[in-house]
C-alpha cells in the first residue's frame, strides 16, 4: 500500500487528521507534516526528506494544500532528495478532506493511480447543493 503524508500550513494536516480519525472511526496511517508561518524552507526540505526516506520502500502519495505555496514548495524539495535516492512517490495539491479519506480508504500500491483516484474523489465531492432541493 502507499504511504499518506500531509504536508500543509499549520495546523491543517493535524485537522484533517483528526477529522479522518473522526469519520473512519480509528487512527488513520500517514504522516502529517504541518509547515508553521516561520519555517524555514530549506531546513524543512531536508527534515521532510529524512521522514520520507525512512520509509523509502513504501510508495508514498504526498497531499499539499496549495500549489506554489511554502508548503508545496517543501514538499517539492524533499520529494526530489527523496526521489534522487530511489524512493518512488507522486505530489498533488488542492487537498480537502475528501482527498484525505480516499486516499486513506483506497490505499492502492502505486502512487501515481492513487493520486489520480483520489484527484477525482475531490472533484465528485465537488457538489452545488441547490440542485437537489
Amino acid at each position: 500500500m502507499a504511504r499518506i503524508a500531509l504536508v500543509m500550513h499549520e495546523p491543517l494536516g493535524a485537522a484533517f487528521k483528526a477529522c479522518a480519525q473522526h469519520v473512519l472511526g480509528q487512527e488513520p496511517e500517514l504522516t502529517v507534516f504541518d509547515v508553521p508561518p516561520d519555517a524555514d524552507p530549506d531546513e524543512l526540505s531536508v527534515r521532510l526528506a529524512r521522514i520520507l526516506l525512512d520509509h523509502a520502500a513504501d510508495p508514498t502519495l504526498i497531499l499539499c494544500d496549495i500549489f506554489g505555496a511554502t508548503p508545496f514548495n517543501i514538499a517539492k524539495r524533499a520529494l526530489k532528495l527523496a526521489t534522487e535516492r530511489g524512493m518512488v512517490a507522486h505530489l498533488i495539491t488542492g487537498t480537502n478532506l475528501c482527498m484525505v479519506l480516499k486516499a486513506l480508504t483506497e490505499q492502492q500500491e502505486n502512487p501515481e493511480q492513487l493520486s489520480e483516484t483520489v484527484r477525482l474523489g475531490a472533484l465528485r465531492g465537488i457538489v452545488d447543493a441547490d440542485q437537489f432541493n
